[in-house]
């Protein structure tokens, strides 16, 4: 596979179930090392950091997994407040965890996704698209150059999806980048300026956005099949 997103791109990858999308996003995070070749993330290779540098390197990279990573038990301050962790003294971590540190920066990222009224809730007591978007308050905490979503709007409406993109799009307009996966066209159509397209784990497509349809796209799913 060889795909490169520059500074100020949104990029969508979509295709089938099994096409490769959450591991692409698994390699670009340092989750997963690549099978063959090598993988550049911020002008650094994650399989070759080890230790501080590569928590230097994922503090710069905010990633809203699929299966979101929330620690139910704990309140919300506390999963929005994990977007910081790479950046904080692990003292002030522990200390947070009794006294809930950057309450202002925390809060307006609630307020950003319509949840400050939960900040102090528990996360398992919430449903499935709020936790969504508590997933997506840790990443706009984290303010990170980088941006992997894998399916950050697969529980939401249609209108807070396209919110929800908007928000993760955010470090693109500021020579950052976004990297999501969709499972939704016209979502990846209306919110991204690029789409990258994957069949068993290749780029079959990677186009502008501007120049394709949602026809276009069905047509895409089809041959890939």
């Amino acid at each position: 596979m060889d795909l490169t997103v520059g500074p100020g791109e949104r990029v969508a990858v979509v295709g089938a179930s099994g096409a490769g999308k959450s591991t692409l996003l698994a390699v670009a995070n340092g989750a997963v090392p690549p099978s063959s070749g090598t993988v550049e993330v911020l002008g650094q290779d994650p399989a070759a950091l080890r230790g501080r540098a590569l928590r230097r390197l994922r503090a710069r990279v905010g990633t809203v997994h699929q299966h979101l990573e929330l620690v139910g038990p704990l309140r919300v301050v506390h999963n929005v407040n994990a977007g910081r962790l790479g950046g904080w003294p692990a003292a002030r971590a522990a200390w947070s965890l009794l006294r809930p540190q950057g309450l202002p920066e925390v809060l307006a990222a609630l307020e950003r996704v319509g949840l400050a009224d939960r900040v102090f809730d528990r996360t398992d007591a919430l449903s499935g698209g709020q936790r969504q978007r508590v997933a997506v308050a840790r990443v706009l905490v984290q303010d990170p150059e980088l941006v992997l979503a894998d399916e950050p709007a697969s529980a939401l409406d249609p209108a807070l999806s396209g919110r929800v993109l908007e928000l993760l799009g955010g470090p693109a307009s500021r020579g950052g980048a976004l990297l999501a996966a969709l499972h939704d066209p016209a979502l990846a159509l209306r919110c991204c300026d690029r789409v990258v397209g994957l069949a068993a784990g290749r780029v079959v497509l990677d186009v502008r956005a501007a120049s394709l349809s949602v026809r276009d796209l069905a047509d895409f799913y089809g041959a890939a099949a």
